[in-house]
């Protein structure tokens, strides 16, 4: 396929080349027969014709299709309910009475139920945390839904062109990408990509990154790999921030199918519309309200700091005015604008009027990072408990699973057959950095039958839940 691409590459040069050459000849025939000058400008004029159209056509962005995705669903022996954990973790030397009673009293009230899983490192006592549990974590969530996914597109592994594999928190040598590629004996030329370090916000930012390489490379297959590593990022201290990542986090990983070819508008789900991507790693309070740091006795965690949901707020406020910009109709442009210049000049007490993304978004991928954050930010957008649904429904049946959990929430929204030709789809992402990214999807086709398969096959029915 490379081989071919490389070869149709070197003929359309070679086309090129040829019309300017046959051009220039026909052009030096008139001049030497003395034919009228009005034979020249028509050659002309249709040559600088057929070259502007053909820039045009060529400068047009093309569109980009989500053709399908597929979401792990972790096996029931990596099941692990509140008293189970609690039990373990009491078992653990290392955590004190206060730190059980802490975490326990985070998952009674963290919107997670008693269905979400660990991965099998974590259950042990203590917990397998170093490199080849990992590694084996990382075959086991990502092995599966890789040839899923090839299974359900009828491609090859060698039919794709890009790969990218997004996990914040283990970057092993050989990269996860290289495991991929050696795994699945992907062509040699495929370009591929690791990203780490980027937080729940991950998966949206790979789905840019995508769309970006789509533009530039013609006809082409991506597909975009999205987990997080628990084993690594397990903390085993006593600081009451960094256990927050303990009781919230669990098992998940996507697989996102993407192409640039014409031909896939009728057999793809979605076509991706635009990506925003902000950050605001600029500034010392926002970096710091997230952040990987040893305590003060040499154990890793995550800190969530009390500036995060401030931070949060900030981040996501110029991620929205820059998507609202580009999908909002001019009526909520104006209203929003004007109340930004009445609360700056005129009524400073005067509230910022909220745009109503629903005139243009029909279902919406909120961050799974906790319920309070996510009810914080359907309140700021002014979005309904349906609205909501989905974020909450994934948070209480499958846990945070960090960069994922978005694909689940859109998992959720086909098994509910609540997708229609035409819907559009707003991904929400928010991670450490600080940073925002957006991912905005048109549906095709009316989503049906998929209530079946898919993570939520056997419990769809128990949903939505608002217990």
């Amino acid at each position: 396929m490379s081989s071919f691409k490389h070869l149709h590459s070197a003929l359309l040069e070679l086309l090129r080349f040829g019309v300017l050459i046959l051009v220039t000849f026909i052009e030096a025939f008139f001049i030497f027969q003395q034919w009228k000058f009005i034979f020249q400008f028509i050659l002309l004029t249709c040559f600088l014709l057929v070259y502007v159209l053909r820039y045009y056509l060529m400068s047009k962005p093309q569109a980009v299709f989500l053709v399908d995705f597929s979401c792990f669903k972790p096996p029931s022996f990596c099941r692990v309910p509140f008293s189970t954990f609690l039990e373990n973790a009491s078992m653990i030397e290392y955590f004190d009475s206060e730190s059980i009673a802490f975490m326990s009293k985070i998952l009674t009230s963290s919107g997670l139920s008693e269905e979400t899983y660990l991965p099998p490192a974590l259950h042990y006592i203590p917990p397998k945390t170093h490199q080849q549990e990992s590694i084996k974590e990382v075959q086991m969530v990502l092995f599966p839904i890789m040839e899923d996914l090839l299974s359900k597109t009828k491609l090859s592994s060698r039919d794709i062109d890009i790969l990218i594999v997004n996990c914040s928190g283990f970057c092993p040598s050989p990269s996860l990408s290289s495991i991929i590629i050696n795994k699945y004996s992907m062509k040699r030329d495929i370009m591929s990509y690791n990203l780490s370090g980027m937080g729940c916000s991950a998966s949206a930012l790979a789905i840019d990154l995508a769309e970006n390489l789509l533009k530039t490379h013609k006809n082409s297959y991506a597909i975009v790999l999205s987990t997080e590593i628990l084993s690594t990022g397990w903390y085993s201290g006593n600081e009451k921030p960094k256990l927050l990542i303990n009781c919230l986090f669990r098992m998940g990983s996507a697989a996102i199918l993407l192409t640039n070819k014409k031909e896939a508008k009728t057999s793809s789900k979605y076509k991706l519309l635009c990506t925003v991507r902000t950050q605001r790693a600029f500034e010392d309070k926002a970096y710091l309200a997230g952040i990987r740091e040893e305590d003060s006795n040499g154990k890793l965690g995550v800190t969530l700091n009390r500036d995060l949901l401030q931070v949060v707020g900030e981040t996501l406020r110029a991620n929205i005015t820059i998507l609202g910009f580009r999908i909002l109709p001019f009526t909520e442009k104006l209203l929003h604008g004007v109340s930004i210049f009445r609360k700056k000049f005129i009524q400073k007490s005067g509230e910022i009027y909220v745009p109503n993304f629903k005139n243009v978004i029909q279902h919406f991928c909120l961050p799974v990072s906790g319920r309070p954050l996510i009810r914080e930010i359907a309140k700021g957008m002014k979005l309904s408990e349906k609205d909501m649904e989905p974020a909450l429904m994934t948070l209480h049946r499958f846990g945070n699973q960090s960069s994922s959990s978005l694909w689940y929430e859109l998992a959720y929204m086909e098994a509910k057959e609540r997708l229609k030709k035409g819907d559009k789809i707003w991904q929400l992402g928010i991670g450490t950095g600080p940073k925002c990214n957006s991912v905005v999807l048109e549906c095709l086709r009316p989503i049906i039958g998929e209530s079946k398969k898919g993570p939520w096959a056997d419990c769809i029915h128990q949903y939505p839940n608002m217990g």
